[in-house]
């Protein structure tokens, strides 16, 4: 069950039914494998509880540091920097983001190096660089159809590339 009904256009945050999020957090409680770490992660984010989000995101990395696979650490550590990126530390989640990216393309993890991609380009949106944001957003957009992604997932890609575009244009209009 997807928790996501859209993307703000004009921020690219989720949206979603906060009290469907909130039952599902309290659903989880607190298990502990890794999968159940990462929803509450992502639950805690988007719902706004962003310091318990990061405390949680650094739990979830150090979990799958120890128990789980490199594609389960890449996929933890691309949270831990998104919610990085929520709080504003757009330095550290760019260059998390950045390393995921590209440990993820030399092993031919496409859909892992998408979704870093897709996230970094959130970073730099958020840090009104959008010639970056749309360079990350196209990249994300090619790896994601070379591995196949849903209509849904490229559909969050091309808005983030429409988005780009247009802050883009607003702001050499403006400057």
């Amino acid at each position: 069950m997807s928790y996501i009904h859209g993307y703000d256009p004009d921020t690219l945050r989720e949206q979603v039914d906060a009290r469907q999020c909130k039952d599902r957090l309290e659903e989880i409680g607190e298990q502990r494998s890794l999968p159940a770490l990462l929803e509450r992660v992502w639950l805690l984010k988007v719902l706004g509880r962003l310091e318990d989000s990061l405390v949680l995101s650094e739990q979830s990395v150090r979990v799958a540091r120890m128990a789980g696979t490199r594609k389960d650490l890449l996929r933890a550590r691309i949270l831990h920097a998104s919610v990085l990126q929520f709080r504003g530390a757009y330095a550290a989640a760019e260059q998390e983001l950045t390393t995921c990216a590209y440990e993820a393309e030399g092993q031919d993890w496409n859909a892992i190096a998408a979704f870093a991609y897709q996230h970094r380009g959130k970073v730099h949106y958020d840090a009104e660089d959008y010639v970056s944001a749309r360079a990350d957003f196209k990249r994300a957009l090619f790896l994601r159809q070379e591995s196949g992604a849903s209509d849904d997932q490229l559909e969050a890609t091309l808005l983030a590339v429409d988005a780009a575009d247009r802050r883009r244009t607003s702001a050499s209009v403006a400057s």
